[in-house]
């Protein structure tokens, strides 16, 4: 079978399934993983070569950690370091240290034991936010928590990933590392925090220039892929150079760029691999040994509900969100995947136990959406605290186009201590902006993906900022598509560009110099000696009756014949106008 066949049968697969187990509420990870049952060699047999297709899938893992470095800013941690390290810490020590005598009581030696354990209380990160999303619960307590105890996940994931492969073959003292094999470690890691630091900024910068938006997705690619090759060279996992990439470049103004372009390569390829683990599945071990199966994922299901259970209590965090903590992150986890192929490949765990504890960790999988629905029903959720009404503030403004109009709403802005996140399209501008201390990402606010990544869906207010016309538009009707409640604030750079805003919906327009000229209208007045009192009158009367006109002629602004006759008459209803002021301000010949 060639490559378009495999490729038309993982399609087909991926469209029929994964949105029919979205819509019963399974979710979609649980669809890629039946896809690879159905098409793998236990369902209808149509692809065969798992292992190739395995290891190219993989790439999906790397570009997921990528994206997790990317987020993970110095002081975003800083801030949640307590709630990361205590309750996310406690939740992989306590439950490995549960498991641990668990497998030895059922045959594992010790560092079998310890292995499955530590992989085993690692919970779902996809599966669990994707949960969470869909019941709109990521900034209640219970969801925030969730957040955290996963954030800590991943991060041990990066040296439990560096760890395996050094642990050589057949156990963990079984192989002694050599000095040079840690100098060369030491020399990779070092040369990719150098390269990601002093190096890759430059880069990017001179790519961006180009405006080429193509070479920067291909600089992107090839920033992970490289890093991630630089790491398997010196024996550790290509995961973990791709993780270190996004720590380097998290600060930077490409951040949000960057994870646009790589966040549809990594859904494809993170969904290539579940499938992949579906078609890996050994669906005759389960019809073998299903008593054992089910044991296996109920113990599971039961000690990491009772931890998360008891942490939850402990933390504070009472009854209903505990309960609610514990039901959406019981099950096994994606990384679960890659650390039994690590271990397997290495020796440390057999390949039987593998196959055992994959069908484990996707059936664990499979239980969470009904142990979520059962939690509820058996514990209303009590009356939210104020702070869970609250949304998170890390833009509750974003600012589409930072030049000297964008400018002087985000200084008052930070003036007022609001936070905003900028996006400009001009990498020359960014660094210039940056030097005098305006934190600005590079990025195109015209893209969908662009906006996903600066967190629109939880902004509270738009500004539309940007210079060009035709980029304008496409912002604000794909805003205005997309992100219905988002409140949008725009400038026009004339009258012709406010019509077509007013065109899109419920947009408030701000034509660029209509403001300034009016204050210069006033002056020149005043300076041909007219009191101030007229002057800010004869201003005032002709800005009431020009926003009147603009939104008056709005239907009619493409018919280019009566917009030309309207003109006319506009131009004299405002005579008229300062003509009927004027008598009113002449005195009485009377008197």
């Amino acid at each position: 079978m060639d490559f378009i066949e495999q490729a038309t049968i993982f399609l087909l697969a991926t469209v029929v399934l994964v949105p029919l187990f979205k819509r019963i509420g399974l979710g979609a990870v649980l669809g890629y993983l039946a896809a690879g049952i159905l098409i793998g060699p236990s369902g209808l047999g149509t692809v065969t070569d798992v292992d190739q297709i395995l290891h190219f899938a993989e790439l999906g893992v790397v570009l997921l950690l990528f994206i997790i470095g990317l987020e993970l800013q110095p002081k975003r941690l800083w801030v949640m370091r307590k709630s990361i390290v205590g309750l996310g810490g406690l939740q992989v020590g306590v439950t490995t240290v549960v498991l641990i005598p668990i497998g030895l009581a059922l045959g594992l030696s010790t560092t079998e034991a310890l292995v499955v354990g530590f992989i085993l209380s690692l919970s779902s990160t996809a599966f669990a936010l994707q949960l969470l999303g869909e019941k709109r619960e990521l900034t209640t307590r219970h969801g925030r928590a969730a957040f955290s105890i996963l954030l800590f996940q991943d991060m041990a994931v990066i040296p439990a990933l560096a760890l395996i492969p050094l642990a050589g073959t057949g156990g963990l003292d079984s192989r002694s590392v050599s000095v040079w094999d840690i100098g060369q470690v030491v020399v990779v890691i070092g040369a990719v925090v150098l390269g990601g630091r002093y190096v890759l900024y430059h880069v990017f910068r001179w790519i961006a220039q180009t405006r080429i938006h193509e070479v920067f997705t291909a600089m992107a690619l090839l920033t992970v892929v490289g890093t991630a090759l630089l790491m398997e060279v010196a024996g550790l996992s290509m995961a973990l150079g791709a993780f270190l990439a996004g720590v380097l470049l998290a600060e930077s103004e490409y951040r949000h760029a960057l994870e646009a372009d790589i966040d549809p390569f990594k859904g494809i390829l993170l969904g290539l691999f579940f499938i992949s683990v579906g078609m890996s599945l050994n669906v005759d071990l389960m019809q073998d040994e299903w008593h054992r199966v089910t044991a296996l994922v109920a113990g599971l299901l039961a000690v990491k509900f009772a931890v998360l259970a008891v942490l939850g209590l402990t933390g504070g965090l009472g009854w209903s969100h505990s309960l609610r903590l514990a039901g959406v992150l019981p099950q096994g986890g994606e990384f679960a995947f890659v650390l039994l192929g690590a271990a397997v490949a290495v020796e440390l765990i057999a390949g039987q136990l593998s196959d055992l504890l994959v069908l484990v960790v996707t059936l664990s999988m499979a239980a969470t959406p009904l142990i979520y629905l059962a939690v509820e029903g058996l514990r209303p959720a009590a009356p939210p605290a104020p702070f869970d009404d609250i949304q998170p503030e890390p833009n509750q403004v974003i600012i589409a186009g930072f030049g000297r109009f964008g400018q002087i709403v985000a200084r008052m802005l930070r003036a007022k201590r609001i936070p905003f996140t900028a996006l400009d399209i001009s990498s020359e501008h960014v660094d210039f902006v940056k030097r005098y201390g305006n934190k600005i990402y590079y990025g195109d606010a015209s893209r969908l993906d662009m906006l996903r990544a600066a967190n629109a869906e939880n902004a509270a207010l738009f500004v539309l900022a940007i210079d060009d016309v035709e980029a304008s538009i496409r912002t604000a009707r794909l805003v205005h598509e997309h992100f219905p409640g988002l409140k949008i604030l725009a400038r026009a750079r004339n009258r012709k560009h406010a019509y077509r805003l007013m065109d899109i919906g419920d947009i408030a327009v701000y034509r660029e110099v209509f403001h300034s000229s009016l204050k210069m209208a006033e002056g020149a007045l005043k300076a041909l000696g007219l009191r101030d009192h007229e002057a800010l009158k004869a201003v005032a009367t002709f800005e009431k009756h020009d926003v009147e006109r603009l939104r008056r002629d709005h239907d009619s602004h493409t018919d280019q014949e009566k917009m030309v006759y309207l003109a006319r008459e506009s131009a004299k209803e405002l005579e008229e106008l300062f003509d009927r002021d004027l008598e009113s301000e002449a005195p009485d010949p009377k008197n």
